[in-house]
Formats: C-alpha cells, structure tokens, sequence
C-alpha cells in the first residue's frame, strides 16, 4: 500500500511542470501533500541519514526558525505567522528531491523528459496565439481559447495569466539537457538544439515580457562562456534570436501599424493610436486609441517617478524604519494601506502586494539579518552544485539559477504558490542534476 502511494506522490511530483500551467492551486497541492507523505516515508523507512547528508535540512529548519522568530516583532503577527508557517513546504522541495532521487535516479530523467516537452507545448500554444493578431483587439485566442485580457500581451495557456515568457525562461535550459542525453549524433544534436532555442527564445520575446527575454539571454552568454563542449550551439542561438527578433519587428503588424499619442513613465503610460479598415465598412479606416505599459526608455530616464521608481522607495523607506529584523512576511502592502509612515509614498500608484524585487522583499520584510540567512541559503545552494559538480549539466543549472535570481529585474515573491514552488521545485532539480550519468563531449 506504501509502495504505491509513493508510486502516485512520485508520479505528481514529475508531472508538476505540467501543472504548473494550470494555476497555483493544483501545484501547492501537490507539494503539501507530497512533503508530509514522504517525511511520513522517512520516518517509517528509518533513513535520516539521507535527510541529513548535506545540511541542507538544518539550514533550511534554520532558515524558517528565523521566519518565525520575526513574526513575534512583524508590524502584522497574523500575516507574518500565516506566511512563515507554511513557507516550510516550500523549503521542503529540494529536500525531498534529494530524498527521490536517492531512491531512484530515473526519476530525474523523467522530469527533464516532462520538462522538454511542456516547454515545446507552451512555445506551440503561445506562438499560435502571436500569430492571431488583429489590430483592434490585439492577440488572439490560443489553441484552447484563451484570450488576453492585456492588448498586445500573451497568454499561451496560461488562460488570464501573462506568465508564458516566464516559464520559458525558468524551464528551457532544463529541458535542453533532455536533447543532450537523448540525441547521439552530434550534427543532429547542435541542429536541433538551436532549433529548440530560438523557437522559445523567438516566444518569449512575443510574449514581451522584458525581463524574462533579457535573462533567457544572460543565461545564453553564461552558458556559451563556460559550457565550453557545445559554444556553438549557445553562440548560433543568441545571434539568430536577436536576428529574428529584429525581423520580427520590421514585418509583424503589431510593431508598425499604430502612432504614438504620450509616452511617460507611468503605468499604462504609453497611449497609441491602431488604425484598421472598420469590419462594418471595409472601405473606411477605423481609429481606437490604446494605453501600453510604458516603453523601457522612459521608465529608465525618469525611473523615480515609474511605478518601480516608487515601490522600490517605499521599500527603502520600510527598511529604514525596520533595519535588522524587517516589517514581518506579507507586510509590505498591510503598512503601505494602513500606516500613516507609508500611505502617501505611493503617489501616482495603489499599493501593490509585495516588492517586484525579491531582495528587495527580504530585506523589507526580513531585515538585513533575513536577507543575510537568504543570501547564505542561496550561496550553499551553488556551492552544493559546484562540489558535486561531475558533468557539464550542472552548468546548465548554474545558468537556470541565474536566471531565477538574477538581482536586477522586477520579479515575483517566493512566499507566492506559483513563484515560490516553482522556483524551489528548479533549485531541487539544479541539485541533482549532478547524477546524470551521460558527460558531454
């Protein structure tokens, strides 16, 4: 009966990239239920040794300590408490990939088997719905239905989600190792590797979500310098991506076929004008004015007033006020709604529900004392990869770890279902990437 519960939790676990495009609700789930079933198995096996073999555990158990021990302090014990307290699961994720794959290293293989064709399912489904373009109403629906709620934004399958850019950017190299492994030929090999590269890399540019496209490059570089067996697989896809790119800029519609009204730095601040033959009288151009988020230009030239400019500097002012020990987990938009230090910072923007930067988030919400803990958590994570560095995949999931926490962009929070589990759910797979039998030549 063990036997095949652990069969079943095994088999959720591997099948999590898939759905992690469903929402957050099915992937935290599994990561709960998961977690307690096989520290259940843990116990009843008796193989705290394995728990136990790289520290990772104790760091972890330190870590969450830490996340309680503010929240007796935190500005809101509630939302503190209630964050920290189940934080622990996802803690929990790259243990209990060590714990797996202890049991069995086939069950990595079948992860980056999943992962390869879930990011070539996204990639289908998000470029299927970049071509169903119509200047009235933007992108249209993708191979399920889905529509944009945001003009000139993609879904893919993510149904109301703008998201599509992001997987990509998290899972492709992972999924690059399942071609490394599988495909012997070495011509057939760097072709369709670099097929597989630019068709993602060509989406996540569609997608235009900027910071995902800027890292899924650095990650490119990072790989061409030091994964020196296979540059020119790396070397070929970062200029052919920025050609295409460009291409695509110059031919596709959406590019070309408005006038720009405003430009500014705030949100939604650039206001476009689309014109299109009207669909009631194909002889007469219709006009339809649209708001945009703001173009990269001016949201850097005048960056204090941008919605980053001003959420950052509430964050700034929070740690002042909170130096070592942080406001508390999840506080960041209860004091900037409800204190009177915070509620006038935020002058052209409502308050938002956490940082967009997640150092940031840990210094604010943690203190210089979290944030420190955080940084260490991080560094023997890499540190764990390099020591038991045996083939160049670890390469691949240094350059996956710098693309999750790569410290100047905006991002998502860590204490969020969908960040948080897949970010860690990653770190787990990066740690055991080491096991992978085959070394590239």
């Amino acid at each position: 009966m063990i036997n095949k519960i652990s069969i079943f939790f095994t088999f959720l676990i591997i099948i999590l990239p898939i759905s992690l495009i469903s929402g957050p609700a099915i992937p935290d789930l599994t990561i709960t239920f998961s977690s307690i079933f096989f520290l259940f198995l843990i116990y009843y096996k008796k193989n705290f040794e394995l728990l136990l073999e790289n520290n990772l555990l104790i760091l972890s158990i330190f870590f969450w300590g830490y996340l309680l021990l503010i929240s007796i302090i935190a500005e809101n014990k509630y939302l503190s408490f209630r964050d920290a307290i189940i934080f622990i699961r996802i803690l929990f994720i790259p243990i209990l990939f060590f714990y797996l794959f202890s049991i069995d290293k086939k069950y990595l293989e079948k992860i980056i088997f999943v992962i390869f064709f879930t990011t070539i399912f996204v990639t289908i489904d998000t470029f299927y719905q970049y071509t169903q373009y119509d200047p009235e109403l933007g992108f249209g629906r993708d191979l399920f239905g889905f529509v944009s709620n945001w003009y000139g934004r993609l879904t893919g399958p993510f149904g109301d989600e703008l998201i599509p850019g992001a997987y990509l950017s998290k899972f492709t190299f992972l999924g690059l190792i399942f071609l490394f492994i599988k495909i012997q030929n070495k011509n057939y090999l760097n072709l369709i590797s670099i097929i597989y590269l630019i068709s993602i890399g060509l989406t996540i540019f569609a997608t235009g979500e900027r910071m995902a496209m800027a890292t899924f490059l650095m990650g490119l570089v990072f790989l061409f310098i030091f994964f020196k067996n296979k540059r020119i697989i790396f070397l070929l896809s970062l200029i052919l991506i920025i050609f295409f790119s460009y291409i695509s800029i110059k031919i596709h519609p959406f590019y070309n076929d408005y006038k720009i009204i405003e430009s500014t730095p705030y949100h939604l601040g650039l206001k476009i004008e689309k014109q299109f033959k009207c669909k009631n009288n194909k002889s007469i151009v219709c006009n339809k004015t649209i708001v945009l988020q703001p173009e990269f230009s001016q949201v850097i030239k005048n960056f204090k007033i941008s919605a980053y400019g001003e959420i950052y500097n509430l964050g700034i002012k929070m740690l002042q006020d909170h130096k070592f020990f942080g406001t508390g987990l999840n506080n960041f938009t209860y004091l900037c709604k409800n204190d009177e230090r915070y509620i006038n910072i935020m002058k052209n923007y409502t308050c938002v529900s956490h940082p967009h930067n997640l150092y940031i988030q840990w210094l604010v919400e943690t203190g210089i004392i979290g944030f420190l803990i955080f940084l260490i958590y991080l560094t023997f994570i890499i540190y764990l990869i390099i020591k038991k560095y045996k083939n160049e995949y670890s390469i691949i999931g240094l350059a996956t770890l710098l693309i999750l926490f790569w410290p100047i962009m905006s991002t998502g929070s860590l204490l969020k279902n969908w960040n948080g589990i897949s970010s860690f759910y990653i770190i787990g797979i990066c740690l055991a990437l080491y096991q992978l039998n085959k070394k590239t030549d």
